[in-house]
């Protein structure tokens, strides 16, 4: 008789658990979807070069899934997730990065030289092109293809989530 009491208390446990992490997952996803950025109609992302030649930097979206990243380097969280983004960079996957509030170019510059960051990434050093897409915090993400977005969310990413994410996108 002794050995049900602490088989149920394990049970009771478990359900509990259960229990707290659905709430844990419903509560994430709920504010995640609140504070996820919403894609303009057309999003663009273009760079002029020193020729005065404009390049589409969402062109590669329709050939493949393409991640943005919206982010500073003043935030603590994105410090977690750049690497992250420097891998999948670093994998051949297209990515585009926009620093929000993050200083001139100059700057920038060295900010992505002192970490080792070669991802494109355009300086957005007033803020607009974060408000266009209704950014609310940092780190931000966008999974483009075709040209539309497909996929949003915000918070510190795993690199096997953002592959999981773009494979996913690939197959639609």
């Amino acid at each position: 008789m002794t050995q049900a009491k602490p088989a149920h208390k394990v049970l009771s446990l478990l359900k509990n658990l259960l229990l707290y992490a659905l709430m844990f997952l419903a509560i994430y996803t709920a504010v995640n979807f609140w504070r996820a950025p919403a894609a303009p109609a057309a999003p663009a992302f273009a760079i002029t070069n020193a020729d005065g030649q404009r390049t589409d930097l969402l062109a590669k979206s329709h050939d493949e899934a393409m991640l943005v990243y919206f982010w500073g380097t003043w935030c603590g969280v994105c410090r977690l997730t750049s690497p992250n983004v420097q891998a999948l960079h670093a994998d051949g996957q297209p990515v585009i990065t926009v620093a929000v509030a993050s200083g001139d170019d100059a700057e920038l510059g060295a900010y992505l030289n002192a970490h080792g960051y070669t991802f494109a990434t355009l300086n957005d050093d007033s803020g607009e092109m974060f408000r266009t897409w209704q950014g609310q915090v940092t780190p931000s993400f966008a999974i483009i293809k075709d040209g539309k977005a497909v996929q949003t969310f915000t918070g510190i990413a795993p690199l096997w989530s953002l592959r999981l994410r773009l494979w996913w996108a690939n197959l639609a």
